[in-house]
C-alpha cells in the first residue's frame, strides 16, 4: 500500500489479526517513514520511480518542492507516454498550495525562458496567462525606469522614450534602471 500521510503509513502498518489463531498479517507500506527525500536531479534520474514514490510522499512537506522538480527534471528522458503517468501520479498527491507552488515555477522558468521542465508540465500554464504576466512584468519594469528617470530629472527624447516602450527584454531594462543612479543623461541610462 501506498500512504502519502504520515498517520494513515502507520495505521496503515499495523498488524492484523486473522483470528481462529491463524496467525496475523503485516501490511508492506510505502509512507513518509521509509521512502527517502529525493531532491537531487542526479539521484531522482538513477531511480525514477523512486523519485516518483518520494514526491507523492513528500511533496507537500517543508522540502516539497525541491522533491517535485527533481522528479519532473528525471521525466525528461522518458517516452511521453509514461512520463505523463508519472507526472499524473505526483500532481494528484500535491495539494493546493504546492500545485500553485509549482505552477509559478514553470511560468517563471517559462518567463525567463529557462523551460527545464518536460513540455506537459510547461504546457500546465495557459499560454495567454503566460504571456500576460510576462508583458504585465515588463510594463511594470518600463514605469519603474520612467518613473527614475523623471525623479533624476533626466528628460528622454521621443526616440528614447520609444526604445524603452519597445524594449521587451527584461535584463535589458533591469540593467537600465540600475544605470539610474549617478547617470546625469538619458545617454548613459540607456547604454
Amino acid at each position: 500500500m501506498v500512504a502519502p500521510d504520515a498517520g494513515v503509513a502507520a495505521w496503515a502498518a499495523e498488524k492484523i489479526d486473522l483470528g481462529l489463531g491463524l496467525g496475523t498479517v503485516e501490511p508492506l507500506v510505502l509512507g513518509p517513514a521509509v521512502v527517502p527525500e529525493i531532491t537531487a536531479p542526479v539521484d531522482a534520474e538513477m531511480e525514477i520511480e523512486l523519485a516518483v514514490l518520494s514526491a507523492v510522499a513528500h511533496g507537500n512537506g517543508p522540502n516539497g518542492l525541491a522533491v517535485v522538480q527533481a522528479a519532473l527534471a528525471a521525466l525528461g528522458p522518458l517516452d511521453q507516454e509514461h512520463a505523463m503517468v508519472y507526472f499524473q501520479l505526483i500532481w494528484n498527491g500535491l495539494r493546493e498550495p504546492m500545485r500553485q507552488a509549482l505552477e509559478a515555477l514553470v511560468m517563471e522558468r517559462q518567463i525567463e525562458g529557462e523551460a527545464t521542465f518536460p513540455p506537459f508540465v510547461q504546457r500546465l500554464i495557459d499560454r495567454g496567462k503566460l504571456e500576460g504576466i510576462r508583458e504585465g512584468e515588463l510594463k511594470g519594469k518600463r514605469d519603474t525606469l520612467l518613473r527614475l528617470l523623471a525623479r533624476a530629472g533626466i528628460v528622454l527624447t521621443e526616440n528614447e522614450s520609444a526604445r524603452v516602450q519597445a524594449c521587451a527584454d527584461v535584463t535589458t531594462l533591469d540593467r537600465w534602471i540600475d544605470n539610474v543612479l549617478g547617470a546625469k543623461t538619458a545617454a548613459e541610462v540607456l547604454s
